[in-house]
């Protein structure tokens, strides 16, 4: 424990006037006879001794306070500034454990992969330090936003692009004035596996520099790019040579003459169910109707029964040209055989087909409409051919080849429904019996026209018929 010097010097001091005092008070043990004589008086001198005796005290007893708390203030600055360097220490000894960690955290960072140096940085860097650890690794908040971002972008994106693409970007048509040769191999020396005719479309299997692999119809193979067209380019090439054809959804439905429901307008057609018929593109549109060709005349159907495609031609394999050729080429024979008999005037004798009342009728008012001026043989002649549709399959029934869509006018037009009101002819009854029983002679032909459409065939009256 240290002293200051001054106060040391204090306390001596007063140690010192102490020591004088009480040698100078009197010693009571050392008197003599001859002092025994005068002791009033030394009693008196005692009494003031003593008196003179407490003064020194009390003045002893003050300095000895004041060295006192001297001493005490004294020891209280020696134990604050023990406390002060204690501090000091424990200060001094803390920042080196705090340096010690930070060199101990610098070494496991060193050792420890990114995500684990990430969460010791965390506890032991400051708030600051953390939220850039954090930044770096992307919070979840502007994670979030810049994914948003993103999403934004890409739906701006897609939006833009969205009219740009077309299904026809994985289809082709060729580009050609009669047909594109389909390749086994990617090779103009690769055998032909079969022909892509003009109108016609394929989908794109595989898409080359010089060569892309098709697929259509029966047909698998490779075209030459430079003949072929995708995209947009396609979609109007298709639209200008496919055909679009209007098919009914259900049974009846009725092709009008203007486009109105009202009674008293004129049916041209009626469509069964399934039934195609032409799309009149020239046409100018009609909100609610589908206009549609009906021989030469433009007619309207309710858009609500009709669903309406564009037609595309398809490829046809090297087998299916042969057998298309052959057939071809029986329908020529077929055509000159009929003509033949036609001037040797030949009837044939077919099996009968079963019918009622109503169907005799039926065929007797059509022959009304369609031959009712001509000679019996010619009305007989439209009767054998609306049996040989019925044994040909082409419907089945007699009414059903009769009412089928887009061939007899009369039947759709409602001119055949007023003959049915008014009464059928007998010759033309008598027509209709024969053929349902049989007769044929026009040798199997299933269609007709005006001589005037030069169309070959057996002549009967003002008919060809093929």
């Amino acid at each position: 424990m240290r002293f200051d010097k001054k106060v040391m010097e204090s306390g001596v001091v007063a140690a010192f006037s102490l020591v004088l005092a009480f040698s100078a008070l009197p010693t009571v043990g050392g008197s003599t006879e001859a002092d025994l004589d005068s002791r009033k008086v030394e009693l008196i001198a005692e009494t003031a001794g003593k008196s003179y005796r407490n003064v020194v005290a009390t003045k002893v007893k003050k300095q000895y306070d004041v060295v006192a708390s001297s001493v005490e203030e004294k020891q209280a600055e020696e134990s604050k500034l023990e406390a002060v360097e204690k501090q000091a220490e424990e200060s001094k000894l803390e920042a080196v454990e705090k340096q010690a960690e930070e060199s101990k955290l610098e070494a496991v960072e060193e050792k420890q992969p990114e995500e684990s140096k990430l969460e010791a940085v965390e506890e032991k860097q400051p708030e600051e330090s953390k939220l850039e650890a954090v930044e770096e690794k992307q919070p979840e908040e502007s994670a979030k936003e810049e994914k948003t971002n993103t999403k934004k972008e890409n739906d701006t994106s897609a939006e833009d692009k969205k009219e740009e693409v077309s299904p026809w970007d994985e289809k082709l048509m060729p580009k050609v004035e009669e047909y594109l040769n389909i390749r086994t191999e990617a090779s103009e020396e690769a055998e032909p596996a079969g022909k892509l005719p003009k109108g016609a479309s394929a989908e794109i299997v595989e898409s080359g520099e010089e060569w892309t692999k098709i697929k259509s119809g029966s047909v698998e193979g490779y075209v030459k790019n430079e003949f072929c067209v995708t995209g947009q380019e396609a979609e109007t090439l298709a639209n200008e040579l496919g055909t679009t054809y209007a098919t009914a959804v259900t049974g009846g439905v009725r092709v009008r003459e203007t486009a109105s429901a009202e009674e008293g307008v004129t049916i041209l057609d009626v469509l069964e169910e399934g039934g195609k018929i032409k799309v009149d593109k020239e046409a100018e549109a009609v909100d609610g109707w589908v206009c549609v060709k009906v021989d030469d005349t433009t007619g309207y159907v309710s858009a609500e029964y009709v669903n309406v495609e564009l037609e595309l031609g398809k490829a046809i394999s090297i087998e299916e040209e042969r057998a298309a050729i052959e057939a071809a080429e029986a329908e020529r024979r077929a055509q000159e055989a009929a003509q033949s008999q036609s001037q040797s005037g030949g009837t044939q004798q077919k099996a009968a087909v079963a019918a009622s009342y109503d169907d005799v009728t039926l065929l007797g008012a059509l022959i009304q409409c369609e031959a009712g001026s001509e000679c019996y043989e010619g009305q007989l002649a439209v009767g054998a051919v609306v049996m040989n549709r019925v044994r040909a399959g082409y419907a089945g029934s007699i009414s059903g080849v009769i009412y089928q869509s887009g061939q007899f006018t009369p039947a759709l037009n409602g001119t055949m429904a007023g003959v049915l009101a008014s009464g059928v002819s007998g010759s033309c009854i008598q027509a209709a019996q024969q053929a349902i029983s049989g007769v044929d002679n026009v040798n199997g032909a299933t269609s007709f026209r005006s001589v005037s459409s030069g169309m070959q065939g057996i002549v009967i009256g003002n008919h060809v018929f093929f």
